[in-house]
């Protein structure tokens, strides 16, 4: 598991599936005779074992910076299991940090202004007692991210704590991340990464570096420290992992064009295929999550957030156009039993302030072990419109368990649409279920998706009186406009045309079969949805930039 994410039909931050180790692929090349690395062709060379092996695990910018990452803590833990020696290095979190802490120069009253009191708003985002004033929030953040902005616009880029955006290239092309790697001192994070880097390889020596690529917004700076790696250790095997690598592993036309760059490319959870790296046959032992390492009190949130994931893919798996089922990532719990003992150890190592489940849906059974035995922190996550929670009193008995917020992806306000998509979703009990969670007092953070093959106008503006009709129930709202994923089943029932500029675009543009195209959605938003009165208020509900990581803490 070298990442982790929500996956959607409109972002590439997937969380990772489950799939065997990489597939042998013509002409993948070993540079390290030196060191036991199994490659493309099962070669195996020698490893110098004159010392433990150590791997450093690298979580790059730009990611939220409100959460330790997931994927390299549950590596950690199996390779700490394994008595393989690693160090963690959460580069976004402290690369953000490093930002926002470096000499700027400014003129303009808001800019002055947040200079001046980045120190007192860094810490007023770790304190829960801003968190009771909305403005005071949003101003703390506001100024930060407007650091970030005149950092990246000095550099020609959209920077925020959620976003990397270079206006020359793109992270959708595979010689643009090439260029990155090449030319890796213009990196904006270059001064931070390459000291930071030499200190960590100076001290521990690894064998190996493990990268987790989850997001669209690290891949230029991942790639940065890729061609940084490379030139000053060119002996130095680098593994990549996470959602975006799944990603592009899932593409059957894929061709890998990073060989010269990383020496093994891992698709899914990447505990098993990094312990073969290293040339350890995986057990069976039960192997929690482990963020030792971790600078777990420089997160930005008023207390840890313990990112958990209980499962991998999804136990529904049968909506249309989803990326999950089209990766072919199969549902992979880890156990009730499993699951409550590592979220005890973890609770009692690290003292969070609230959990965060990773799955893509909370199973029923493990909503139910939650509700009989609570784990004694508030905690938050993704759910479906499930009979359980149309019974009020397991809503109650959820809320007493810790239970702040539930996320639910409705996508429609429409029985058709839901029926066409597969969704297994029925109006009247959504109905239900958000007046059950609204009486037990639980928040919901309601994503609806447009523009779907499945809507029209006139299904989406039924969506708008849905959410008008339950506007007392629901808390948050996220926004989507539908992107066809590449792979997808159904995309070949539609004129499909790739107006996606580049050869690593996960989706592909696709003619409307009632003309409700992007541009006639966007308008709709623009100039209904977001308009209307009721709903407007609820939009204005959610954290800026932070969103649903930040919601549980103003419910």
């Amino acid at each position: 598991m070298f990442g982790n994410g929500c996956p959607c039909m409109v972002s590439p931050a997937l969380q990772p599936g489950h799939a065997d180790e990489e597939k042998p692929r013509p002409g993948s090349k070993l540079r390290h005779p030196n060191r036991c690395i199994l490659t493309s062709q099962g070669v195996c060379y020698k490893m110098n074992r004159q010392k433990q092996p150590s791997v450093l695990l690298i979580h790059p910018p730009v990611a939220k910076p409100a959460e330790p990452p997931a994927g390299i803590t549950r590596l950690a833990g199996a390779l700490r299991g394994n008595n393989i020696a690693c160090q963690l290095l959460d580069a976004s979190v402290e690369g953000i940090l490093y930002l926002l802490n470096s000499p700027l120069p400014a003129d303009d009253t808001w800019s002055l202004r947040a200079i001046r009191n980045r120190a007192a708003n860094i810490e007023a985002l770790r304190s829960p007692g801003h968190y009771q004033n909305r403005d005071r929030y949003r101003r703390a953040v506001a100024d930060l991210n407007r650091l970030l902005e005149i950092y990246g616009n000095d550099r020609n880029l959209t920077l925020s704590f959620s976003n990397y955006q270079d206006h020359e290239l793109s992270p959708l092309k595979s010689s643009d991340l090439l260029r990155v790697a090449k030319k890796f001192e213009n990196n904006i994070f270059y001064p931070y990464f390459s000291e930071r880097l030499r200190q960590l390889i100076a001290g521990n020596l690894p064998e190996m570096i493990g990268v987790s690529l989850n997001y669209l917004s690290q891949a230029q700076t991942t790639f940065a420290m890729v061609g940084f790696l490379k030139t000053n250790y060119p002996d130095l095997p680098i593994v990549m992992g996470g959602g975006l690598v799944t990603s592009w592993l899932s593409n059957l036309d894929w061709q890998n064009p990073f060989e010269e760059l990383v020496d093994h490319l891992i698709a899914g959870p990447g505990e098993g295929p990094l312990l073969k790296l290293l040339g350890v046959e995986p057990g069976p032992s039960l192997l929690p999550p482990d963020l030792t390492d971790l600078p777990l009190d420089q997160y930005l949130s008023p207390g840890l957030i313990l990112p958990y994931g209980a499962a991998s893919g999804c136990y529904w798996n049968r909506c249309s156009f989803c990326p999950e089922k089209a990766e072919n990532n199969p549902y992979l719990p880890l156990g009730n039993k499993r699951v409550r003992k590592e979220l005890a150890g973890l609770i009692d190592h690290t003292k969070p302030a609230l959990i965060h489940f990773l799955d893509n849906a909370i199973s029923p059974s493990l909503l139910k072990d939650l509700a009989a035995d609570p784990p004694g922190v508030n905690w938050y996550g993704f759910c479906r419109f499930e009979k359980l929670l149309a019974d009020p009193e397991f809503c109650h008995s959820l809320k007493k368990s810790g239970c702040v917020m539930i996320k639910l992806g409705l996508e429609s306000g429409d029985q058709t649409v839901l029926d066409k998509l597969d969704k297994g979703i029925n109006l009247k009990m959504v109905s239900i279920i958000l007046n059950n969670l609204n009486a037990a007092g639980i928040a919901t953070y309601i994503y609806l998706l447009f523009g779907t093959p499945a809507e029209d106008y006139a299904a989406a503006r039924r969506t708008l009186d849905f959410v008008v009709d339950h506007h007392d129930c629901i808390t948050f709202l996220n926004l989507a406009i539908f992107n066809m994923p590449i792979e997808s089943p159904e995309a070949g029932h539609f004129a499909v045309r790739n107006s996606y500029d580049g050869d690593l675009s996960l989706y592909t543009e696709f003619q409307h079969p009632a003309g409700w195209n992007r541009k006639e959605v966007r308008s709709f938003l623009d100039r209904e949805f977001k308009r209307h009165p009721i709903i407007a208020e609820i939009i204005r509900n959610d954290p800026p930039l932070f969103t649903s990581n930040h919601a549980p803490f103003f419910c």
